[in-house]
């Protein structure tokens, strides 16, 4: 029987850095999971010269307490930031590769988009802002941009992001920083030259939009973060977790990995579990008041590790390549992890990162290994120019709870949450049932969290 403060419910990234801003502060937390490891989602494995990530690869820092976060835990890892490659990405049309622009001459020169889009587009700072807070991502492109752009900008950047669709996708909830520039200065294209202008505070200098990774690879970021939050302060390899409510507080039970029973008494109780696992988790809920919130769709998707020890293929220079759901291709996109990072693949040889599946392709889930290589030999000898598939390196992982899709019942997820934390004193519900899905959106939300508490 053990009795805190504090509990927080999975030793993944938004568990462990609120654990690290709770030990700031000396206050008295534990975390439990599941898990053998911390980590939940990410982890690195490391066979013969390559390093490969088996979940997230990459996160962007978006926010500022992204950059706090890595300037606390620079003497227990080292932050690393992508190869100028990174900036550039490829997009296929028509079965050829085209660099997506970045600029206004580029954008008016590359065959991504429509003669008429590229004119629309003049306009786009001068039409009015949408009035529908659930209106779908596809038409407010559409709207805004035209089709060409859904089809071969926001298309693939969505199944990059959320293996999702962007007809299904809701922008005040999976991609807020765009709906607001939209709401708070008419236009995306004026709305993101005003906010650059206005970006003179060195706390959102911060935010560098630079695409990271660590050194040794994102495991070795969960590592120093439970360093920090103390080992001590992690119980791992718990399961049957099951929580009551008490007067007191909360009471968590649990089977350690020798069989015992473990009980713990806290005041304050965080839990960063998915929503299909809420149920079970706390029983004490109504089930009618969990509803809305375990409504949250998960995509599932296929993650792959391909390694060569020589590189045979056509270049990597670049973040990777996007795959427009219009060009019927049996892959999502490629991460080109060998050019960003060092140390990932021999000097000559290349790591790559398929994904496969998502929102619109679960018929590949079903798919057995060597079927999935199948494909993929199709698919990369065409894509990537090469004349065999041998790999040195094939790992397959699928994801059943891969990517939480935030579409027009978000609403009513974020009012049920909302709810439950007035109705019960002391509970926190949170991951990535609410405030994004990325990297950094983890980051953040562990401070927030932290600091509120």
């Amino acid at each position: 029987m053990l009795k805190t403060d504090i509990l927080i419910i999975g030793a993944g990234l938004t568990g462990l850095t609120c654990a690290h801003y709770l030990a700031k502060k000396k206050r008295d937390f534990l975390v439990i999971d599941k898990l053998q490891e911390v980590g939940g989602v990410i982890g690195t494995e490391t066979e013969g010269e390559f390093m490969y990530e088996t979940g997230p690869n990459t996160g962007v820092v978006s926010h500022p307490e992204v950059a706090d976060l890595f300037d606390e835990l620079k003497n227990l890892m080292e932050f690393e930031t992508a190869d100028e490659s990174a900036e550039k990405r490829y997009v296929l049309k028509d079965g050829k590769w085209e660099a997506l622009p970045s600029g206004l001459i580029g954008g008016v020169l590359t065959p991504l988009f429509s003669f008429k889009d590229k004119l629309r587009l003049l306009g786009e700072p001068f039409r009015a802002p949408g009035k529908d807070p659930h209106e779908t991502l596809a038409d407010m492109v559409r709207r805004r941009m035209g089709e060409s752009f859904l089809n071969y900008a926001v298309d693939p950047f969505i199944l990059g992001i959320y293996a999702g669709d962007p007809a299904q996708l809701v922008p005040k909830y999976a991609l807020p920083k765009l709906y607001n520039l939209e709401q708070e200065y008419g236009s995306f294209i004026g709305g993101a030259i005003k906010k650059k202008k206005k970006e003179n505070d060195p706390e959102a200098k911060k935010a560098t939009r630079k695409i990271f990774s660590v050194k040794g690879g994102l495991g070795n970021l969960m590592q120093a973060l439970k360093t920090s939050a103390g080992p001590d302060k992690c119980l791992l390899g718990i399961s049957n977790i099951e929580v009551s409510k008490t007067d007191a507080g909360y009471l968590i039970k649990g089977t350690t990995t020798d069989g015992k029973t473990l009980e713990i008494a806290t005041k304050q109780l965080v839990s960063t579990v998915g929503s299909y696992a809420l149920q079970k988790l706390m029983p004490f809920i109504d089930d009618s008041e969990l509803d809305a919130i375990e409504k949250l769709h998960y995509t599932r998707v296929i993650e792959v590790a391909v390694g060569f020890k020589q590189w045979k293929g056509r270049p990597l220079d670049a973040f990777g390549a996007l795959i427009p759901h219009r060009e019927k291709r049996d892959i999502l996109g490629i991460m080109f992890m060998s050019s960003l990072f060092e140390g990932r693949a021999p000097k000559d040889g290349a790591l790559m990162t398929i994904f496969m599946g998502g929102v619109r392709r679960q018929d590949l889930l079903d798919l057995d290994d060597q079927a999935i290589k199948k494909v993929l030999e199709k698919e990369l000898k065409e894509l990537l120019e090469l004349d065999s598939f041998d790999p040195d390196l094939l790992k397959i992982m699928r994801h059943e709870y891969a990517i939480p899709q935030y579409r027009a019942d978000s609403k009513e997820r974020y009012e049920a949450i909302e709810s439950l934390q007035n109705e019960y004193k002391g509970l926190v519900l949170a991951g990535n049932i609410r405030d994004g899905i990325g990297m950094a959106d983890r980051i953040k939300q562990g401070k927030m969290i932290a600091k509120t508490i």
